[in-house]
């Protein structure tokens, strides 16, 4: 079991950064490929990013490649996504959530709560 705790959203005018982190529990944390996602009012949620258990895989979408990373810290049990570079399509809300397969993202079974980032031109 995986409990999920998303920070760091907010609001920030475009070209802005933000550092999103995802705080999680349970000693199986470092056994999962781990992944942001988000969802803009009207839209499906898709994946934004997501890094296999030991950091040697990682995926971007395209929209965000060049100016968002993600990274983690197993030792502290988070996962972190800087976004640099901020434009006004990137106004969602942001998920993580953890997955037992890095690409296989609807097998991601374990969801934070989300947290919203507002982008403003």
């Amino acid at each position: 079991q995986v409990h999920l705790v998303e920070s760091g959203g907010g609001l920030v005018q475009a070209g802005g950064s933000l550092r999103l982190s995802c705080a999680a529990s349970g000693r199986t944390f470092s056994s999962y490929a781990m992944g942001w996602f988000r969802q803009a009012p009207g839209k499906e949620r898709d994946v934004v990013a997501a890094i296999k258990w030991n950091g040697g895989s990682i995926y971007y979408a395209d929209s965000v490649k060049g100016r968002f990373t993600i990274s983690r810290d197993n030792a502290k049990n988070t996962v972190y996504l800087q976004m640099n570079s901020l434009k006004p399509e990137d106004t969602a809300v942001y998920y993580c959530a953890a997955g037992p397969i890095l690409m296989n993202f609807y097998d991601y079974n374990y969801w934070g709560q989300g947290t919203q980032v507002t982008v403003s031109s």
